[in-house]
């Protein structure tokens, strides 16, 4: 599998001091192959040992080591082929160790959903992965020295997986769904099938809850593969580590205990007569304490079930026996019932044909009234000279047009009066309303007026007038003329004030539409790449300030562009065109280019 920069994020730098043998590492890591990786991230262990656990020197390079990519690239890592690297599977078994040593403690605070959602499992992924490819070796080795090698670096692999999900309960539900976990527990060998049953047990202590919030198809898948285990070998190691990973699965949580009762009735028979005297006595005793407590449980509510079903059965009886005594009242209640609704129907009956007769007598008296009126018509057409036929005519028109336009307007206006009864109670109502509100509103004015302390000034008398044209009278002629030349002061200045307002606001007004002009003619200009030598007099801005931010972004764009190539080994993902927010210094979101923002 080929590993390049690309799999990784791009560096995320610090403004904090960091430790020179993580950047020479880093050096290290990107300038080589993806062969020579692995074994120069074993120099991890080496910088993570050289602090004390849990201190914040150890904190700080593990966060030093996230930000460079450091801890990315172990995860990445761990899906090579190690069979030909330097150091095989043990190389590959540390790398797993120092994983899990960096990821427990790491407090991200940049983006920590990166971290916990998308790093911290595909890790977890990536080490149950690596679990499969060395238990598929381990069993596949026929030489002592390759089984016992295979089997520790999967016990390290195992471990590390163990230390990763106790510092992040969370991915205690990622293991279990995992379909690596589930393979790597399906297996007849005994020492990697141990392990396995050891890492569930790890899970259970960590999480207790953990497999309630599972698929019920993967509980069911574990739970399956403990009793088959327990059923399909004699082994005690085997025996005693099933034992007690479904004594955890009890102790957990009821519900489970209940579900290994009713999903595996021969349990208890199978425990008791297969694994009993082997060793481990002591948690089997336990385990069938608790399945045999479940049982005396469900004998208990078994026996309180059939209580219930007596007492249902007599209650059914008293009420059918009471029923039975007071059927006649209900049958006679019944019949007349039945009866009564039997007189309505021929009543109803009765009255539909008494209708139908009477409608027949209408439509029969007004067949015979217009037979009469056409008799009568020609009667009178008889009597009448043939030259005033067409006038008798149009009289009579004229008299049944008034009649059938005096009821209908009649009928529109009762209908129109009914219809404005209720605007007419509302509006009644809206004045009655206003009237009280208009009353209330002058008698709390005419209260704050009798409560004001201020009242309106009074008019000079005719002495105090005198006064003041005294007063006035006595004022030298020199004072009048001091007076008169501070008001022509105070009047020039307010007067050159408002002159030079008045131009400051004409400027600020013509540099705003120098401004609105500009940005028009830029936003109708033409692309660069579709621009002409006609065009150019478009993007020369007029205003000083706007032509020093298009210079200063200028050259910010050609400083990024001649970077050396280590400082942007991230941006093989990003658009040519697109400049991280933090490079530029300048705000690039007030500067119109072209028309748009893109070209």
């Amino acid at each position: 599998m080929q590993i390049s920069l690309r799999d990784a994020d791009p560096y995320k730098m610090k403004p904090a001091a960091v430790d020179f043998r993580i950047l020479a590492l880093a050096t290290q890591v990107t300038e080589s192959s993806d062969h020579d990786v692995p074994v120069l991230l074993l120099k991890l262990k080496e910088i993570l040992n050289s602090t004390s656990l849990g201190s914040k020197e150890s904190q700080k390079i593990k966060q030093d080591l996230y930000y460079y990519n450091l801890v990315q690239y172990c995860m990445l890592v761990l899906k090579q082929d190690y069979s030909r690297l330097p150091g095989g599977w043990t190389t590959a078994a540390q790398l797993s160790e120092i994983l899990s040593q960096c990821c427990v403690g790491l407090e991200v605070k940049e983006d920590p959903e990166e971290f916990y959602n998308k790093l911290l499992p595909s890790a977890v992924d990536n080490l149950l992965f690596l679990g499969r490819r060395l238990q598929a070796r381990f069993i596949r080795a026929i030489k002592d020295e390759a089984k016992s090698e295979f089997l520790r670096c999967f016990r390290t692999v195992t471990d590390a997986i163990c230390w990763l999900f106790s510092g992040h309960i969370q991915l205690t539900e990622c293991v279990l769904q995992s379909n690596h976990f589930l393979q790597l527990l399906i297996t007849d060998d005994v020492e990697t099938a141990t392990a396995m049953m050891s890492v569930l047990q790890n899970i259970l202590r960590a999480n207790s809850s953990v497999l309630l919030r599972v698929d019920e198809k993967i509980l069911h898948s574990v739970l399956d593969e403990l009793v088959y285990k327990l059923s399909s070998t004699t082994n005690p190691v085997t025996g005693n580590a099933a034992t007690k990973v479904l004594l955890s699965v009890a102790e957990s949580h009821p519900q489970l205990v209940e579900l290994l009762s009713t999903r595996y009735r021969g349990l208890r028979t199978l425990l008791s007569e297969q694994w009993a005297g082997k060793g481990f006595d002591r948690n089997l005793n336990q385990l069938l304490d608790l399945l045999y407590s479940e049982s005396c449980r469900k004998g208990e509510k078994q026996r309180l079930h059939q209580a219930a079903c007596l007492i249902q059965a007599a209650w059914r009886g008293f009420q059918t026996r009471k029923r039975l005594k007071t059927l006649p009242k209900a049958v006679t209640a019944l019949q007349r019932s039945f009866r009564a609704k039997r007189k309505q129907e021929l009543q109803h009956l009765k009255r539909l044909k008494e209708d139908e007769t009477l409608r027949q007598q209408l439509q029969l008296q007004r067949q015979r009234a217009m037979r009469v009126f056409h008799e009568r018509q020609l009667t009178l057409l008889e009597m009448v000279h043939a030259g005033q036929v067409d006038r008798y005519i149009q009289e009579m028109e004229g008299k049944a047009a008034l009649t059938i336009q005096r009821h209908w307007r009649g009928y529109r206006a009762r209908r129109k009066v009914h219809q404005q009864r209720q605007s007419l109670k509302q509006h009644k109502a809206a004045v009655i309303i206003q009237r009280a509100a208009h009353k209330f509103l002058g008698k709390c004015q005419r209260k704050r007026k009798a409560l004001s302390p201020w009242k309106e000034p009074k008019e000079l008398t005719s002495a105090q007038k005198l006064a003041l044209q005294q007063k006035a009278s006595q004022m030298s002629e020199g004072m009048s003329k001091d007076l008169h030349l501070q008001a022509q002061e105070k009047l020039a200045q307010y007067l050159l004030r408002s002159s030079l307002d008045r131009r400051a606001e004409q400027r600020r007004e013509a540099l705003l539409a120098q401004v609105n002009t500009d940005v028009e003619l830029l936003m109708s200009a033409p692309s660069l790449m579709e621009a002409t030598e006609k065009d150019l007099d478009v993007f020369l801005s007029r205003s000083v300030p706007v032509a020093c931010k298009a210079r200063q972004s200028h050259n910010t764009m050609l400083k990024y562009t001649r970077w050396p190539w280590w400082k942007k080994l991230g941006d093989e993902f990003m658009d040519d065109d697109m400049i991280p927010d933090d490079v530029l210094n300048t705000e690039f979101g007030t500067l119109f280019i072209g028309g748009s923002k893109s070209s």
